[in-house]
Order: C-alpha cells, then sequence, then structure tokens
C-alpha cells in the first residue's frame, strides 16, 4: 500500500553535512520517491505545533531549542509502506540501540540529537504533512 511521511533531517544532520547521505539512502529503497523537499529554518510556533504531545516532558523544551538551532530539511517521502520503512531505516533514537546499518546506528551520537524525524503512523504522517507542507499535504 502506497503511503506518504514526512522526513525532517533535524539541524544536527545539515551541520554534519549528512544530508546528502541520508537523502541517498532514502533513495536508493526501490519504489520510494521524495516528492517534496525544503531546507528551512523552523519557527517555534511549528515546533510547538509539531511536538505538542510532548508538551510538558522534560525533553520538551531541550528539544524545541535545539530544532531552532540551525536549519533542517523537510521532506515528504512516497512509496509502498515507507512509514515503517523509514523509522526501520532511521533506527531507534537511542543511538547505542541502533543497529549498524541504520542512520541513527552509524551516524547518532546522542539521543537528544538524533538526525532524523519520521513519522510513526499513517494518522501521525497527515497531521505532520500538514504541519509542515499545507498546500501539498
Amino acid at each position: 500500500m502506497s503511503q506518504r511521511t514526512l522526513v525532517l533531517l533535524k539541524p544536527d544532520a545539515v551541520r554534519r553535512g549528512l544530508v546528502g547521505e541520508i537523502i541517498g539512502r532514502i533513495e536508493s529503497k526501490a519504489g520510494w520517491k521524495i516528492t517534496a523537499l525544503e531546507l528551512r529554518a523552523l519557527e517555534r510556533p511549528t515546533l510547538e505545533q509539531h511536538y505538542a504531545e510532548h508538551e510538558g516532558k522534560p525533553f520538551y523544551a531541550p528539544l524545541v531549542e535545539f530544532m531552532l538551532s540551525g536549519p533542517s530539511v523537510a521532506m515528504v517521502v512516497e512509496g509502498e509502506r515507507v512509514i515503517e520503512g523509514v523509522r526501520a531505516l532511521a533506527g531507534p533514537t537511542d543511538p547505542i540501540a541502533a543497529a549498524p546499518g541504520s542512520i541513527r546506528g552509524d551516524y547518532g551520537t546522542i539521543v537528544r540529537e538524533n538526525l532524523i524525524h519520521a513519522s510513526d503512523s499513517e494518522q501521525s504522517a497527515e497531521r505532520e504533512l500538514k504541519i509542515f507542507f499545507p498546500d501539498f499535504a
């Protein structure tokens, strides 16, 4: 079943020059296609809306500040089982727990700065795409 998902390459991925490597991994998957892509400085209201479910948790404020620390790459990726697939490609949030071959397993350094965000369900993808690509979703 073809799906669409939001993928964010976070400020650490941009700062470390990993954008091309990560995009290459996504594009190399047969049947996956990047249909929108933009380098942008994310604004606080956008991030507060995106991370609203985490408001009040101890990691919320540091996460928002980290996401404000530099530009991110926002993209729409489409394809067969792409939601599940991109999350597997990203690996678990903790880079120590992430397997070699995953983005976080190969390049991750700390939990908070974890290189990539990918929607975790069809409902999340729909909500997140409306936030980042309102004309596209």
